[in-house]
């Protein structure tokens, strides 16, 4: 295939030529735009008869594979492939129309983990951030197996890499989220979080977070399901992202305070801010820069709960020089200002509709 296909290295010289800045800019000539549009078009070609190829493979029975000497890993290798085409947004949606995405669905319920655990994570590219991919998935029925894989998995990766997927499938896809609450999804989350997984607990806070900022009715569920004490324990995590998105699931579960969703007067919940108080400020300045966000979140938190100023605020540690050195880009993307994110949220959620609460019994 590699004979056959565009000169990927001619292609990289190509664009490096016309965008190093070394000599002028010059409109593409009639011989350049037809050049690099064939290569364009071939690579696409190529890459949905690869793809075709792929989905033909998948829909083989596993006696008939075995057969022919193909092994575990060379699906996974297969697979590892057809990610690599799906990153791209057009040939993510085009899976479902060359006969593909139905086959991947079927191979989240492989007898083998490392094909579950690999489908699911082909499964989290093609619909991340793709509203048509999203649509699609949940139209051949990909968020049962995905659930299930989540839930009930005896293989702790399965798990992990089904509720990353399960998580790109329903963020901005009301449908999704809707069918994750009334699955019962929420008591699938508890029990990721106490477990011993460090990557499965950041994974269950990341979309915790985002479901409570989505929902403030969602705060009820956790709260009535105990995720609270949940999140105050995993909050003094020796893991920074662990800490980080605990305390932000915290400050979401302030934002009602009529709801008495996080019981400010909790001997638990002071303790914890006072105990990562204290560890904050005796943080080497290299540990401090790190933990710009815990900064602020626990300075957060104690104004909050206890309406007065923070040790930290005293102490001048919410803000220091090095959080300006970060380029503004990368703040933007790595850090929300949290006080000004929670009351934004908390104001424009006043007049939210009430969510039906519709849960089935929380998983054994």
């Amino acid at each position: 295939m590699a004979n056959n296909g565009p000169s990927w290295d001619g292609l990289l010289k190509w664009s490096l030529s016309h965008s190093d800045g070394a000599s002028p800019s010059r409109p593409l000539s009639e011989e350049d735009r037809r050049w690099f549009m064939e290569a364009m078009q071939g690579h696409t070609i190529d890459s949905i008869s690869r793809m075709k190829q792929i989905s033909q493979i998948m829909k083989m029975p596993d006696h008939l594979l075995e057969s022919q000497g193909v092994t575990t890993d060379d699906l996974e290798g297969m697979l590892d492939e057809l990610q690599e085409h799906v990153e791209s947004i057009d040939l993510a949606n085009d899976l479902h129309s060359i006969g593909g995405l139905v086959p991947l669905l079927s191979y989240l319920k492989n007898s083998n983990a490392k094909i579950r655990a690999k489908s699911a994570d082909v499964l989290t590219t093609v619909v991340q951030n793709n509203p048509r991919s999203q649509q699609l998935v949940m139209e051949a029925n990909g968020f049962e197996p995905l659930l299930t894989n989540f839930i009930t998995d005896p293989d702790v990766r399965v798990r992990t890499k089904a509720l990353g997927a399960l998580s790109s499938l329903i963020r901005h896809n009301q449908q999704g989220i809707t069918a994750f609450r009334l699955a019962n999804g929420y008591a699938g989350l508890r029990d990721a979080l106490v477990s011993d997984t460090v990557r499965f607990q950041r994974k269950a806070l990341n979309l915790i977070h985002y479901l409570l900022q989505e929902s403030n009715s969602d705060c009820r569920i956790v709260r009535d399901l105990g995720f609270p004490r949940i999140m105050i324990h995993l909050a003094s995590n020796q893991d920074l992202e662990v800490r980080e998105f605990a305390l932000r699931g915290l400050l979401e579960l302030t934002r009602e305070e009529f709801e008495r969703n996080l019981d400010r007067e909790d001997v638990n919940l002071r303790q914890l801010l006072e105990e990562r108080t204290r560890r904050i400020i005796a943080m080497s300045e290299e540990d401090l820069c790190a933990a710009r966000e815990e900064r602020e979140l626990v300075d957060i938190l104690w104004t909050v709960c206890y309406e007065e100023p923070s040790l930290l605020r005293e102490r001048g540690l919410v803000y220091l020089p090095c959080d300006d050195e970060m380029a503004p880009d990368v703040v933007r993307d790595r850090f929300e200002p949290p006080l000004r994110a929670w009351a934004a949220r908390r104001d424009d959620e006043m007049n939210e509709p009430p969510v039906p609460l519709l849960l089935g019994p929380p998983a054994q």
